[in-house]
C-alpha cells in the first residue's frame, strides 16, 4: 500500500484518525493549561504571601511538580484517581473496577505540572511591575480590588506572555505522554497506525511534523499576543 493510501481518508487510510488525535491533543493541552492557570495563580499568590507557611507550601508544590518526572505524575494521577473512583463506586454499591477517564486524568496530570511552571511565571511577572505604580494607586485611595483589576492583572498578563508561551509548548509536548493511559491523542494514534501497518518511520515522521505544526502555529499566536500587548499597554501606566 502506497503512502498516499496510508495517509489518506479512505477506508484503509489513517488520515482521519490521525487528525482526530491531533485535535484531541490540542483539546487536552488547552484543558491542562486552564487547570494550570488556576493552580499557578493560587501557588504564585502563596509564594508572594507574607505568611511563612504559605511560602513554604507554595515552594513545596513547585519543587515537587517540577522535580518529579512527568510520566510518573501521569501514572500517579491515573492510577491514584482510578483507585479513588473505584472506592467511591464501591461505597455507592457499584462493584468492579472503575477507571478514571483518560482525558480527565491526562488533563489533570499535565495541568498539575503546568501549574508549577505557571506559578513561577506569574510570580516573576508580578515582581516585574514597578512598585511605584501600586504605591501611587494606594496613595490616591484606589480600592485594592480596582488596583488589582486595572494595574496589577493587566501587567502580570503582559509580562507573563513569553513565559506562558514556553509553558504551553512544554504542555503540548507533555501531552504525548498521556498515550500511556490509552487516550487516542496524536501520539497514541501514531503508534497504533505504525504498529498496524509496520510503517514505523513513516507514521512517526508524520506525527513529528504534526507536533511541529502545532508548536509553530502556537508560537506565532503567542508572539502576536505579546506584540499587541506591548502596543496597547505602554510601560508607564497612565490610567491610574
Amino acid at each position: 500500500m502506497d503512502i498516499i493510501n496510508l495517509l489518506g481518508f479512505g477506508t484503509k487510510g489513517w488520515g482521519a484518525l490521525i487528525l482526530t488525535g491531533m485535535a484531541l491533543t490540542l483539546c487536552v493541552t488547552l484543558a491542562s493549561l486552564a487547570i494550570g492557570a488556576l493552580i499557578g495563580a493560587i501557588v504564585a499568590t502563596a509564594k508572594l504571601s507574607d505568611r511563612w507557611w504559605s511560602r513554604v507550601l507554595g515552594t513545596a508544590y513547585t519543587t515537587v511538580f517540577r522535580g518529579v518526572p512527568e510520566l510518573l505524575i501521569i501514572y500517579l494521577v491515573y492510577f491514584g484517581g482510578s483507585t479513588a473512583v473505584t472506592a467511591i463506586g464501591q461505597a455507592m454499591g457499584i462493584e468492579g473496577f472503575l477507571g478514571m477517564p483518560s482525558f480527565l486524568a491526562g488533563a489533570l496530570a499535565v495541568g498539575l505540572i503546568s501549574g508549577a511552571y505557571q506559578a513561577e511565571v506569574y510570580r516573576g511577572a508580578y515582581r516585574a511591575i514597578p512598585k511605584g505604580e501600586i504605591e501611587a494607586a494606594a496613595s490616591i485611595g484606589m480600592p485594592p480590588m480596582r488596583c488589582l483589576r486595572r494595574i496589577i492583572l493587566p501587567q502580570i498578563l503582559r509580562f507573563a506572555i513569553p513565559g506562558l508561551n514556553n509553558v504551553w509548548q512544554l504542555s503540548l509536548k507533555d501531552s504525548a505522554l498521556i498515550s500511556v493511559t490509552g487516550l487516542a491523542e496524536l501520539m497514541r494514534t501514531t503508534q497504533v497506525a505504525a504498529g498496524s501497518t509496520r510503517q514505523y518511520f513513516l507514521f512517526y515522521i508524520v506525527g513529528g511534523l504534526l507536533y511541529l505544526v502545532l508548536t509553530s502555529f502556537s508560537e506565532r499566536v503567542f508572539n502576536s499576543a505579546e506584540r499587541r500587548s506591548n502596543k496597547s499597554m505602554p510601560r508607564g501606566m497612565g490610567q491610574v
